[in-house]
């Protein structure tokens, strides 16, 4: 068997390539957009790509099963009560798929989405044990699918709860306790609340260790998996339902065009939002007026998801040869209309001051002389609700980030604002989002919550 494992840390994703060296034949699961991974070591190992398995409608990130399907003619499988607009054939439960002496077993394991499925690995038919399961957005590393994704959609997170538990128990825990397990994402994704950084486990290590999987009721289950999930991104709805439709397909090699300052400008009158990839210190220094920062070294396609709409034109602002990556991770969670980027950011504004911005950044002992000294200071903690139990700035109203844009109504833009979050990312980019809405003063916090109390923070 080859078996390979991809991390794109970023979207804290797990994607798999499986091969049996005997026929050549593999699969790829859970695929990102960015295909040219998956091609080129398929190629490097001789291995022909015939299937890409689905273990259900991604909502964090857009899948690239119709690239791959493109290049590689592979046939696209979800499990059988997905419903596509796409061509795919779909798998019932329990059923193999035979690479050679591979083999994979479908099993329905519905509860993080309806269609959800896992997918258990035999190194030999003939093994009397499994050798792993690929068990998608169903069980992670120290924690199981969130179940409350698709309360917008007709499905309610007590329903799916109970499916869920179901699915781990009846389908997952039933497996042995020598089974790798190998899930779709890691810590840091919103798909759960408790996952691991570790890349691989047993079923055995999860018994043990995994608060979901402990013995309780099916009640207890559904209390302990709905309650203190983080607010789902902004995006997270479009992208499942993108990852449902035709679309165009992503080439990952194509370059972005360079714009110069004057066409910026007309895009930005037309719409278009600009966005700087830069690190904050840098934003703050100089940046073209109305630019929303969201840094490149951060998570930055989930941010900045939180603060664009869908089918809005971008133009980037990155430094010298990061744009065509900053497109690509933009496409990954579905944006694909970006225009350009800027080309000479320094020498623009040098030549046209009159458009260059600032932005100011306070410490946390300027915090406390602002809300002393500025009158009608407003205070923004766009923290989610379960980091706030913790404790919150004197005064601050709680405005996640992925809620911001839809409650920019509930804050004055005459009054001056500061805004902060648990460590200074999320709020550089939260106030540069408001003063592209036409707020006046507003200010983010150095270090975030951790700077200002730090005990608690």
């Amino acid at each position: 068997m080859i078996f390979q494992q991809y991390e794109l840390s970023c979207l804290s994703l797990f994607s798999y390539l499986i091969g049996d060296e005997t026929t050549g034949r593999a699969v790829v699961v859970d695929p990102q957009r960015d295909v040219s991974q998956y091609l080129e070591d398929a190629e490097r190992l001789g291995l022909r790509i015939e299937r890409v398995l689905e273990t259900h409608f991604h909502a964090d990130f857009l899948s690239g099963h119709l690239e791959l399907a493109a290049a590689t003619g592979a046939v696209i499988s979800y499990g059988s009560d997905a419903v596509a607009d796409f061509p795919m054939e779909p798998l019932a439960h329990g059923e193999r798929i035979e690479l050679g002496e591979v083999v994979l077993e479908v099993r329905h394991t519905p509860g993080h989405t309806p269609e959800s499925v896992s997918i258990v690995i035999w190194e030999h038919a003939s093994d009397p044990e499994p050798w792993g399961a690929l068990t998608g957005d169903t069980l992670f590393i120290g924690d199981v699918g969130r179940p409350d994704l698709l309360t917008s959609v007709g499905w309610t997170a007590d329903g799916l709860a109970r499916r869920l538990y179901r699915s781990v128990h009846d389908q997952l825990m039933s497996l042995p306790d020598s089974t790798r397990v190998f899930p779709a994402h890691g810590a840091g994704s919103a798909c759960g609340k408790n996952l691991s950084a570790s890349v691989e486990s047993t079923i055995g290590e999860q018994r043990r260790t995994n608060y979901a999987v402990q013995p309780m009721t099916e009640d207890e289950f559904v209390e302990a998996v709905t309650q203190g999930q983080s607010v789902a991104p902004l995006y997270f709805a479009f992208a499942a339902d993108s990852n449902r439709r035709e679309r165009e397909l992503l080439d990952d090699h194509e370059r972005t065009p360079l714009l110069d300052l004057a066409e910026v400008r007309r895009l930005q009158a037309d719409g278009a939002v600009v966005v700087d990839g830069r690190p904050a210190e840098l934003f703050a220094s100089g940046h073209l007026v109305g630019s929303v920062n969201v840094g490149l070294d951060g998570r930055f396609a989930e941010y900045a998801g939180d603060v664009l709409r869908p089918g809005q034109q971008v133009v980037l602002v990155t430094e010298p040869g990061r744009e065509d990556e900053a497109r690509v991770r933009l496409a990954r969670i579905g944006f694909d209309h970006v225009v350009g980027a800027l080309d000479g950011l320094d020498q623009a504004l040098l030549e046209h001051p009159e458009l260059a911005a600032t932005a100011p950044r306070v410490t946390a002992a300027e915090l406390e002389e602002w809300q002393r000294d500025v009158d009608g200071l407003q205070v923004v903690d766009v923290r989610n609700p379960t980091e706030c139990e913790g404790g919150m700035v004197d005064g601050a109203v709680n405005l996640p980030l992925p809620n911001l844009l839809d409650r920019l109504g509930e804050l004055d833009p005459a009054r001056p604002t500061v805004v902060y979050c648990a460590g200074g990312y999320r709020s550089a980019t939260a106030a540069s989002l408001l003063r592209a809405q036409g707020f006046g003063t507003v200010a983010d916090v150095y270090g975030g919550y951790g700077a200002v109390c730090p005990v608690a923070g």
